[in-house]
């Protein structure tokens, strides 16, 4: 009777086909575990939906704005309609971003700040930290200690919050410049007329992301400095 010898190929060589494979499935991981992660949170009510369009083009500057060399990978969410919140997958092309973009309309309905500031805290791992949230919106219907104790948990976690605020509610005006400033995060005002001005703001967001503090400090951009002023002085 024939034996049949099983061997392994453990203690040979790898062929070029598959030491191929695991240098850039090694290659793969070490990127991910660098990669800075950004959540982009977008109010969707209907007090949006005029300047909507205009805005949604813009938002897409996010990533075109970041010169890195790890690169960004954004989250988008956004709440519109009577409860209704989503978000995508990881993005780290400006086109997938856009896609998503392209399907989000804007619903009547309350603001939800509140489930943003959530899953932001949800969102992060000990490999995959949030380093930053986004938050674009024009007004806040929510009451701000709730949403002042979750900026402090954000705090805690080190997720700054950086609210870009569209329109002049004086009201949603200081819970926003509070959300930030607890959070130890930005606020600006977002103003789609101001396209050029916005895509520099957003840049100094995601140089942020990637590189935190030393990143504004190194940039010689106005706005890059106007963002640094506004965070607390750290390493």
């Amino acid at each position: 009777m024939s034996v049949c010898h099983i061997t392994t190929d453990l203690d040979h060589p790898r062929s070029g086909a598959v030491a191929t494979f695991l240098g850039k499935a090694k290659a793969i991981q070490a990127v991910t575990s660098r990669q800075a992660r950004l959540i982009f949170a977008l109010d969707a009510t209907a007090s949006r939906e005029p300047t909507w369009e205009h805005a949604r083009a813009l938002h897409g500057e996010l990533f075109n704005a970041a010169s890195a060399p790890t690169p960004l990978a954004v989250q988008l969410c956004h709440y519109q309609g009577q409860g209704h919140f989503q978000h995508s997958d990881w993005l780290t092309q400006p086109a997938a971003l856009l896609d998503q973009l392209s399907n989000v309309t804007c619903l009547a309905g309350t603001t939800q700040i509140h489930r943003v500031l959530k899953h932001a805290l949800q969102s992060g791992t000990t490999s995959h930290p949030v380093r930053a949230l986004v938050f674009v919106g024009d007004a806040c219907e929510e009451g701000p200690e709730a949403l002042y104790e979750l900026a402090g948990q954000c705090a805690i976690r080190t997720i700054p919050i950086f609210v870009f605020h569209e329109g002049q509610d004086p009201a949603a005006k200081t819970v926003f410049r509070q959300l930030a400033h607890i959070s130890q995060g930005a606020y600006a005002p977002f103003d789609v007329n101001c396209a050029d001005e916005l895509r520099a703001l957003l840049g100094a967001v995601s140089r942020f992301a990637v590189g935190g503090v030393r990143a504004l400090r190194a940039s010689n951009s106005e706005k890059d400095q106007l963002f640094l002023a506004q965070l607390p002085n750290k390493p």
